[in-house]
């Protein structure tokens, strides 16, 4: 197996990385957001609620 971060190859101490260094610096990815998983949410909550309000008042009747 080979480190995901330099692609030597790895030590079982570090496991799946090389070094501790290898290690940390994937812990740094992790911690300042550079790995994510994709999503199709709305980043922030007043976005959610706005898009919500919108499709709300078309369903509702408008009063007379």
């Amino acid at each position: 197996m080979t480190c995901p971060i330099c692609a030597k190859d790895s030590d079982p101490k570090y496991r799946p990385f090389c070094s501790r260094r290898c290690a940390d610096v994937d812990l740094g990815k992790w911690l300042n957001g550079s790995y994510r998983v994709a999503s199709e949410d709305p980043d922030d909550i007043e976005d959610l609620i706005e898009e919500m309000e919108r499709e709300l008042s078309k369903e509702s009747p408008k009063p007379h």
